[in-house]
């Protein structure tokens, strides 16, 4: 039987993925660090979206920044209110680059690594879709902005 094509990985996608993860984390630390050290004050407040001060209405993006914000301060609750993506990309992430580093580090005696999935993928898109569509919808329909 033939499998999925959305269920199908690759060794080369995976080593891709690994070292891709290691720079976002290598960023993540130098921004932190440079936000500590007020570097990016400039940035304070963060400017408003673009498509949400034309229109009034959320884009698929809006709230990721005060998502990533509010996880980086310790709310993850908080952080899954303003924006989902920003949470499921760090419990996906963080376990891939977890599994990945002990499965390498144990030259794969402890085969544990997580694999890149197209499904992983669709998952993200569904999440974004649903979350902007849901705003938008309150939004309209109530007048209520969740993101204020």
């Amino acid at each position: 039987m033939k499998n999925f094509q959305i269920l199908r990985t690759d060794k080369k996608i995976d080593l891709c993925f690994y070292i891709a993860g290691w720079v976002c984390i290598a960023l993540a630390v130098f921004f932190a660090i440079a936000v500590k050290c007020g570097l990016f004050r400039f940035l304070d407040p963060v400017p408003p979206c673009s498509l949400h001060t034309l229109t009034g209405y959320y884009c698929p993006g809006c709230g990721g920044t005060r998502a990533v914000i509010a996880l980086f301060h310790g709310h993850p609750l908080r952080s899954l209110y303003y924006h989902p993506i920003v949470i499921y990309t760090a419990l996906v992430g963080g376990w891939f680059m977890i599994s990945q580093t002990i499965e390498r580090a144990s030259r794969g005696k402890i085969a544990i690594g997580m694999h890149y999935r197209d499904l992983y993928m669709w998952i993200a898109l569904l999440i974004i879709v649903l979350n902007c569509l849901i705003k938008n919808l309150i939004l309209a329909l109530t007048g209520v902005a969740l993101l204020g």
